[in-house]
């Protein structure tokens, strides 16, 4: 089964079951590495339909090891979409009311160019021959696909995490096509802290023998270990430690008495080691180095001067930031300091500060407090908007 869903990993970097746009040599990406992305595509998915005026539509950006299939099963895996509980005929976004876009970030591994993808000058997988690929140049990709659509201003913008950056990005760039956003358990900039962790993981990716320099595939390979092992590192930073107690504490897993080895003897690490095996299943390895280094370099105040208000000046979009109470890998200053920023640069803020025990993944999950706070953002946004209820 493992094999199966890794090869249908595979299959999914070039020819993606989802709807996937093709940009030739005419329309190049230009990238902030200085050089150009040509020919490349676009994975995306849909959901509701655009209306006349093309004022309906919301675009959601996904995180780190997250995907375009937001509201849709998830072809590899046979989940449902990873906000399902978000999106959809009735839910709080309504696809009976708005067009929802979501497509995978280049660089990802679902479909839209990536490192696994084939390199049409050689005919090989692109491995580290990609060029670094940064948050901005994702947001280029996704402009030129809202305008594959003909559409002139987005509704929404919204995402979590490097989804929020996402967002944010949206906003600093391209306020003009942007009439609302809404980041979430972010910020304008990755910590050193973040940086850290990104870089345990990276290491742990390089330092397996199957990883062969990034040119794993070649040789019919994948760094699963190595991975599994960045998985791990990379989830204990999701998650908080009252819901790590809370979930798990000292429990032992499936004995009465420590082993005196390193087999799982408790719980968590049990839980930890599935988490990576079935990361490694769904996701390409060079694609996680390099997602993690666009959100390294992601920092907005210093591509304006140093001073975060800049990136807002004039902007005329409306933001809601939402942080959550027990997230240290996006802790709540981060969202107040873009807050501040938006005050001087005098654009119409709002912000919501969840409390809760579970940690950064709290976006994904099932929280009355955000639901609501996104439902009255969205409803107020298209009262202004003039969008008919």
């Amino acid at each position: 089964m493992a094999a199966q869903r890794a090869l249908r990993t595979n299959n999914e970097a070039d020819n993606p079951s989802s709807p996937v746009l093709q940009f030739g040599p005419d329309k190049p990406l230009k990238l902030d590495a200085g050089t150009v992305l040509s020919p490349f595509q676009v994975a995306y998915q849909t959901y509701g339909s655009l209306n006349d005026a093309r004022s309906n539509a919301i675009l959601v950006c996904h995180a780190l090891t997250g995907d375009h299939h937001v509201a849709s099963t998830n072809p590899v895996t046979g989940k449902p979409g990873w906000w399902e509980v978000l999106i959809g005929p009735g839910k709080i976004i309504d696809t009976n009311r708005f067009f929802v876009i979501c497509s995978n970030v280049v660089g990802g591994c679902l479909g839209s160019t990536g490192p696994a993808s084939t390199n049409p000058a050689t005919g090989r997988p692109y491995g580290l021959d990609l060029p670094i690929i940064t948050i901005r140049d994702m947001v280029r990709a996704q402009l030129m696909l809202v305008d594959h659509f003909g559409i002139e201003k987005l509704f929404c913008v919204l995402g979590g995490s490097m989804g929020g950056m996402q967002v944010l990005e949206w906003a600093a760039s391209h306020s003009e096509r942007v009439f609302s956003v809404l980041p979430i358990a972010t910020g304008a900039r990755h910590s050193s802290q973040n940086i850290a962790f990104h870089e345990v993981g990276r290491q742990a990716v390089m330092a397996d023998p199957d990883w062969h320099g990034g040119k794993y595939l070649d040789f019919g390979r994948r760094p699963e270990k190595g991975l599994a092992v960045a998985r791990m590192a990379a989830h204990i930073t999701y998650l908080s430690e009252a819901a790590l107690h809370r979930k798990f504490g000292r429990n032992l897993q499936d004995r009465d008495a420590l082993t005196f080895g390193f087999d799982a003897d408790f719980q968590i690490e049990s839980y930890l080691r599935h988490q990576g095996m079935t990361f490694v299943d769904r996701f390409d390895a060079n694609s996680y180095l390099y997602l993690t280094r666009a959100m390294d370099y992601f920092d907005l105040a210093a591509d304006h001067g140093g001073r975060l208000a800049d990136a807002f000046a004039g902007t005329k979009t409306r933001f809601c930031l939402v942080s959550f109470t027990s997230d240290w890998l996006f802790p709540t200053e981060e969202s107040r300091s873009i807050v501040h920023a938006l005050n001087a640069a005098g654009a119409s803020v709002s912000f919501v500060e969840i409390e809760t025990d579970r940690g950064h993944d709290a976006f994904l999950l099932d929280e009355p407090e955000l639901f609501a706070a996104i439902n009255g953002f969205i409803a107020s946004a298209a009262r202004a908007r003039g969008l008919s209820l």
